[in-house]
């Protein structure tokens, strides 16, 4: 019953049935974070926008498409959660956000990310996994400090080579694309520390032994006639694996990855910028 007062709340503008929403939230909470995840809510309510030193807002699982201008009051936002919502597009007001550190937006329906989100240049995090992306836009081979990004579960067939100039990258999640072959633009990232390719179409791997910060590269599920080279001490996870050298004749064992390897974090726990 309580959820489906909260849907019907969330149509209704009047003050009453937002605070209802808000579950009292009159003032900014000690530990500057709000999280409304979960709340069926189809717009964002005003008042929020109101706690100006807020540093947290978590606003994933709901029915959101749109986010209201007053939320670039938020000067100080570093982690902005915005996935499992229904936003075609991403709100230009998210640009604003210069302090932004983590940005969530996975499991939207984006088909491509606007060139303003070259002016969020704190951004660390990019989570951009399934959504509707048939290539990964150039705009995020602009956010120079980006650490991680994940891409999963989209349509990409390849990457822009402009991905070499992100230097700091050092984990980019692929898995569940269109790739029919490695990544060229990888090789010329020396970096790079983890590389998830994991179920897409690629049937051969270059060697990747030349790539000195390699720790872990994930390539099971892809129709490959060869497991990729890597220097000692690099973690394999896909068919041959545990062979060194290559199989000779051998279908080979799975080797599966676990969830703190590559961690999917729910909207409550996830990570917290560097």
């Amino acid at each position: 019953m309580g959820n489906s007062l909260k849907a019907i709340a969330a149509f209704v503008p009047s003050n009453k049935c937002q605070k209802y929403l808000l579950e009292d939230l009159e003032e900014m909470p000690v530990d500057k974070m709000v999280d409304l995840s979960g709340r069926q809510m189809r717009r964002l309510p005003v008042h929020i926008c109101s706690f100006k030193e807020l540093v947290k807002l978590y606003l994933s699982d709901n029915n959101l498409n749109h986010l209201p201008p007053e939320l670039e009051q938020l000067q100080n936002l570093q982690i902005l959660a915005l996935d499992f919502n229904n936003f075609k597009a991403l709100p230009l007001v998210v640009c604003t956000l210069k302090q932004l550190c983590i940005l969530y937006l996975g499991n939207n329906k984006l088909c491509t990310l606007p060139l303003e989100l070259r002016l969020l240049q704190n951004l660390k995090t990019l989570w951009i996994e399934s959504n509707c992306l048939q290539y990964l836009p150039e705009v995020v081979c602009e956010l120079s400090l980006l650490k991680t990004l994940h891409a999963g579960s989209n349509a990409l067939r390849t990457l822009p080579p402009q991905l070499q100039c992100l230097q700091e990258l050092r984990t980019i999640w692929l898995s569940g694309n269109l790739l029919s072959e490695f990544p060229p633009v990888l090789l010329d990232m020396p970096f790079l520390e983890v590389i998830d390719v994991d179920r897409n179409s690629i049937r051969f791997f270059p060697s990747l032994a030349h790539l000195p910060g390699l720790k872990l590269v994930i390539y099971d599920h892809n129709p490959c006639r060869n497991a990729p080279k890597v220097a000692k001490g690099v973690r394999r996870v896909g068919r041959w694996s545990e062979e060194t050298p290559e199989p000779r004749k051998r279908s080979g064992a799975v080797i599966e990855i676990t969830l703190d390897e590559k961690p999917l974090l729910p909207p409550a726990a996830k990570t917290e910028p560097e």
